[in-house]
């Protein structure tokens, strides 16, 4: 039998979004939920969905393996894609997800944070608070001050946010206090949290769904963030459109049915709204080109002996479709014109990209965001760019890999917007919206102030009397 999913409300004011996605978590403990404001808490609940790295063109295959997802596409609304950011990587575009401004605005550029210190090499770090790497206020920060009660499961650039009151890591901590309630409740071992770190993707994301399920059946949040990983994981390896990734998305489907049966159990399923999301789209590669390599060959990198890099006047990171570089020796100015001319018709290489350009594909400056490349490199289609500074400046790679990271203005990289719920129109899809309209959606579903958020709620979608504001 077709499951469909027409969540309602009992009132637009009262209404509850579900937004699912991982997420990195808060420190062991519980935020406590201002006591005048707990009757709004118990009137209003979101859940965030995001199914890491769902291509928006997989909804319009006629083989995906995806009832649930479907269901809530037939009980409510869709979207035809929606468009990432630059760069179209995990922690940037949630970031944005939750903020409603691109990363020029809430500065998050990396899967952590690049860290800069003189005379040595640019790194990334993932373990710093959240108020170090988000610049902006967050939806779950506006929600928390407006007295709901706020979850996160594997959420990224989140760590220690301090507005987060339940919370189960991306690397969980056995005496936190979610972790405590699942062990209690013999969902995981405690010998299973210690060892998250090293488990298959696939465990991870069955057990940071038992978390999300937990969450909702024993703490009733007014928002949460629920982030999962398997597909992500199976395009990089395998690329989009693989039996691995029918597989995936078969698996996270599974997924997506039990958080929805947990939430149809919950006393607030008359005043749940349902969101689900991805971060960014997929392409495949034949071809890997390594700029560090070409670094290497013109004097201005140096490797060891077992071809690490070791030292240079200029670095670059790859992130899939793009690259930042970045100039680290002396004449700072003269060194970029430089790494210009020698990346400006090297093989693999489409574009060079130089400040000047940022602001239009919402990359901040270097002079305004010390993380951002002195220029951005744009591989040619069927290339990416890999780290490496050994061997060859292009390389075949044995079979063709998923990335992402291409520029925001390939629809390739265009990702999944679906809702359903009360304050959602049954039915509709509407065109192509933008990543930066999620968290003002959800400000307008759940009647939070939003004031630094770049974008518009998604009205189209959005029933009579849901408020427009952000």
């Amino acid at each position: 039998m077709k499951r469909t999913y027409p969540f309602r409300l009992a009132s637009t004011a009262g209404a509850t979004l579900v937004l699912f996605s991982l997420s990195q978590g808060n420190a062991p403990g519980v935020v406590a939920v201002a006591q005048s404001d707990q009757a709004a808490s118990g009137s209003r609940a979101v859940v965030l969905i995001s199914l890491d790295g769902f291509p928006a063109r997989a909804l319009d295959d006629p083989q995906l393996p995806a009832p649930n997802l479907r269901a809530l596409m037939a009980g409510g609304s869709s979207a035809s894609g929606m468009r990432t950011v630059n760069p179209s990587v995990t922690w940037p575009s949630h970031t944005t997800f939750v903020t409603g401004v691109p990363p020029a605005d809430h500065g998050v550029l990396f899967n952590g944070m690049l860290i800069r210190e003189p005379g040595v090499l640019p790194k990334i770090e993932p373990w710093r608070d959240k108020r170090d790497m988000v610049r902006v206020e967050t939806v779950y920060d506006a929600a928390h001050r407006a007295g709901l009660t706020t979850a996160q499961v594997n959420w990224v650039a989140i760590h220690n946010p301090g507005t987060i009151t339940w919370a189960f890591e991306e690397r969980p901590d056995p005496s936190g206090t979610v972790a405590r309630e699942l062990i209690a409740s013999g969902r995981v071992t405690v010998d299973e949290i210690a060892g998250f770190a090293s488990r298959n993707v696939v465990w991870k994301d069955q057990t940071w769904t038992s978390a999300a399920v937990h969450i909702i059946e024993r703490h009733q949040p007014g928002l949460l963030l629920l982030h999962l990983l398997t597909l992500d994981s199976a395009h990089h390896r395998y690329a989009s459109g693989s039996p691995a990734a029918y597989a995936a998305i078969g698996f996270l489907d599974a997924q997506l049915g039990r958080v929805i049966d947990a939430v149809q159990r919950s006393p607030k399923k008359d005043r749940t709204t349902l969101l689900v999301v991805s971060d960014h789209g997929f392409k495949a590669a034949s071809r890997s080109v390594r700029p560090n390599a070409m670094l290497r060959k013109a004097g201005l990198l140096a490797v060891d002996a077992a071809g690490k890099i070791a030292s240079g006047d200029a670095f670059v990171i790859s992130e899939g479709g793009t690259a930042m570089v970045y100039a680290l020796g002396a004449n700072r100015a003269e060194l970029v014109a430089k790494l210009s001319q020698l990346f400006r018709g090297a093989p693999g290489i489409e574009r060079v990209l130089e400040p000047s350009e940022y602001a239009a594909l919402g990359y901040p400056v270097p002079d305004v965001n010390a993380q951002m490349g002195d220029l951005v490199l744009v591989a040619v289609e069927g290339h990416s760019f890999s780290g490496a500074a050994d061997g060859s400046d292009v390389v075949d790679t044995p079979q063709p890999a998923g990335f992402h990271g291409a520029l925001n203005t390939d629809p390739l990289m265009d990702s999944i917007f679906v809702a359903s719920g009360e304050g959602i129109r049954t039915g509709v899809r509407v065109d192509r919206i933008f990543a930066e309209q999620v968290a003002p959606t959800i400000s307008a579903l759940l009647g939070l102030r939003l004031p630094a958020a770049a974008g518009a709620p998604v009205t189209g979608i959005l029933t009579p009397g849901v408020p427009r504001r952000r």
